[in-house]
């Protein structure tokens, strides 16, 4: 996940040196992501934001990354609950996963 260091509802909420800073900061992860296991790394990404209308105190932006690759040469297929509840597995716990893409830089 990849979240502002401060909370804002939606991308609009940047300030032009958050936005301007985006970017390098996105590239990098993904970066990382390709890093970790010396091939292209396949992601989803998906933003997150707050409702435009109403509710924007509910919620606030930020970014989930993952990848369905699990090894060099192993892909993770979704089981049937995670497919059909839409509750995904981990393999490796966060602070695992967030020491590897410290190690690929």
């Amino acid at each position: 996940m990849l979240a502002p260091h401060r909370i804002v509802p939606d991308l609009p909420a940047l300030t032009d040196e958050e936005s301007d800073a985006l970017a390098p900061i996105y590239l990098d992860v993904l970066h990382r992501l390709d890093g970790l296991f010396g091939v292209p790394m396949p992601y989803i990404s998906a933003w997150h934001q707050a409702p435009l209308r109403t509710g924007r105190d509910l919620s606030h932006l930020y970014l989930q990354l993952f990848s369905i690759r699990r090894a060099p040469d192993k892909l993770k297929y979704l089981a049937g609950s995670e497919s059909a509840m839409g509750v995904f597995i981990n393999d490796i716990a966060p602070e695992r996963a967030a020491a590897m893409l410290r190690a690929a830089a």
